[in-house]
């Protein structure tokens, strides 16, 4: 079964897609959208919950179940964004280093620009070697907003 929702968090709206008991896919969209689409099922309602409860600084792990897709390399990216901790950061090249890539720190980058469940999958808290934002498909100020909330920077 595959359950799409879209709503608004903080005057962000988000868009989700669940399937087979599992969130697949998180989007933040232009806030232009009258389109809104109330979760249905209890996970997407769970999803949309501890957003909610995230983006008001009370929650800092999810315990949302993913279906996490890409390649292997992208796969590996992810897993490894997964253990960075809520208020931590970490350079694309130390992430590379963790998975056993280390010259791979721009295809580390590639493959977090490709997330499709960022925020829950944090590749907001990756950073440029001299601690620069760089890189977020949402772009560096919304990048800058999620960290703040973490106490990042």
């Amino acid at each position: 079964m595959k359950e799409t929702s879209i709503f608004y968090i903080k005057n962000i709206l988000i868009k989700i897609v669940v399937e087979n008991n599992k969130l697949t896919f998180l989007d933040i969209l232009p806030d232009k959208s009258n389109n809104l689409i109330e979760p249905k099922s209890d996970l997407s309602k769970k999803i949309k919950e501890e957003l909610s409860l995230y983006f008001s600084k009370n929650l800092k792990e999810f315990s949302i179940p993913l279906q996490i897709k890409g390649t292997d390399f992208e796969k590996k990216v992810y897993k490894a964004l997964l253990s960075i901790k809520y208020g931590d950061t970490m350079t694309y090249k130390e992430l590379a280093n963790k998975i056993g890539h280390p010259k791979a720190y721009r295809a580390v980058g590639t493959a977090a620009g490709k997330n499709k469940i960022p925020i829950i999958i944090p590749c907001h808290r990756l950073i440029g070697q001299n601690h620069n934002l760089s890189g977020y498909r949402y772009g560096i100020d919304m990048k800058k907003e999620l960290l703040k909330l973490e106490n990042s920077i």
